[in-house]
């Protein structure tokens, strides 16, 4: 699939088929979330593969999102920003959650490319999330995906224009200045 076309095809998906996808493809999408850029290479993010299911049920609740018990599979990201911390002081914290959020994409992306699906639920009950997965309580849990094969229906995006989230050299500017070499 092309890049344009992953991008777009890339989308939230709350309704799952009962076909469990093959474990290792996950692997290989969390693999991918190696290669994003990393802060003075400091990797902080982490990730668990949830496939028990009392477990899946239990981290739906604190979501308090139920279609999280339609999957086989949910794994939950993490971040610990103690390095990044040690190498750039208070804005290591900045920088551990700025490099979550691209190594996270990357994992959406790969997950897109091999016909998974998922939905990035940021809303949970951390305390009781690290409770029942045993993350130490310095390490920031970033994220949690339930992970299927969709059962939607393709539905069109939401076309945001690019004309409202673009703006030139200030806040608000909606015109690029005419290049002083071409008029010349």
């Amino acid at each position: 699939m092309n890049f344009d076309k992953l991008i777009r095809a890339r989308k939230s998906t709350r309704s799952f088929k009962k076909t469990s996808p093959d474990w290792r493809d996950i692997i290989e999408c969390i693999d991918a979330a190696r290669f994003a850029p990393m802060a003075g290479n400091n990797y902080t993010l982490k990730f668990i593969l949830i496939d028990e299911k009392d477990k899946i049920d239990l981290i739906a609740k604190y979501c308090q999102q139920d279609f999280i018990t339609q999957v086989h599979y949910v794994v939950v990201a993490c971040s610990n920003p103690s390095r990044t911390i040690n190498s750039y002081g208070e804005s290591g914290k900045i920088y551990s959650r700025q490099q979550a959020g691209t190594g996270l994409q990357n994992f959406w992306l790969k997950l897109t490319e091999k016909g998974l699906s998922t939905c990035w639920v940021g809303l949970f009950v951390e305390s009781e999330v690290k409770e029942l997965l045993k993350i130490p309580k310095e390490v920031n849990v970033e994220a949690i995906f339930p992970i299927g094969y969709s059962s939607e229906k393709a539905d069109k995006r939401s076309n945001i224009e690019l004309d409202s989230i673009l703006y030139f050299n200030k806040y608000g500017e909606k015109k690029m200045k005419p290049d002083k070499k071409q008029t010349a």
